[in-house]
């Protein structure tokens, strides 16, 4: 269960908007999804690779700019 402390005067907008981030952080719902349908381990050891080659390519794209 998430705890929200509250400020007086605060207003439940802001209250809201920090259940949701804290949320979020748990990640409750992204296992939730992965959940649903199986993945072959290899399946995803290939995802995480290609994912990690683009996150380097984005990178040195950075560097060279």
């Amino acid at each position: 269960m998430l705890i929200i402390p509250v400020k007086d005067g605060e207003s439940i907008d802001r209250a809201l908007k920090k259940y949701k981030r804290k949320f979020d952080k748990t990640g409750v719902v992204k296992a939730l999804r992965a959940r649903q349908q199986f993945v072959k381990p290899s399946v995803s050891l290939r995802q995480a690779k290609l994912k990690a080659a683009h996150k380097q390519r984005e990178q040195s794209k950075e560097e060279q700019a």
